[in-house]
């Protein structure tokens, strides 16, 4: 019964997750790509080589994001999605 209660509780936190993580976006905050220290992204990478959260390795890698409060990505020194694309296909 533990088991099955275990796999319950397991089950609802990945669906809260998901469900919940939109929300980390809203209220004012954006993906600002080409800031991310080593080991300090926000998530996937453009390219796919990974899906989690601070498995970057290289800094500033245009293809991973850390999430920042609107308006503030270009003053860091970063790009949006679109433009990290361009500069990732030109480096390819």
């Amino acid at each position: 019964m533990n088991h099955k209660l275990l796999l319950s509780a397991a089950l609802a936190a990945a669906l809260a997750g998901a469900v919940g993580a939109p929300s980390a976006y809203a209220g004012g905050k954006e993906k600002c790509y080409g800031i991310s220290p080593v080991g300090g992204n926000d998530c996937a990478n453009l390219a796919g080589t990974h899906s989690c959260a601070g498995q970057a390795t290289v800094a500033n890698d245009p293809g991973e994001y850390k999430i920042v409060e609107k308006g503030t990505c270009e003053s860091l020194g970063g790009f949006d999605k679109e433009t990290a694309k361009k500069i990732i296909a030109e480096k390819g």
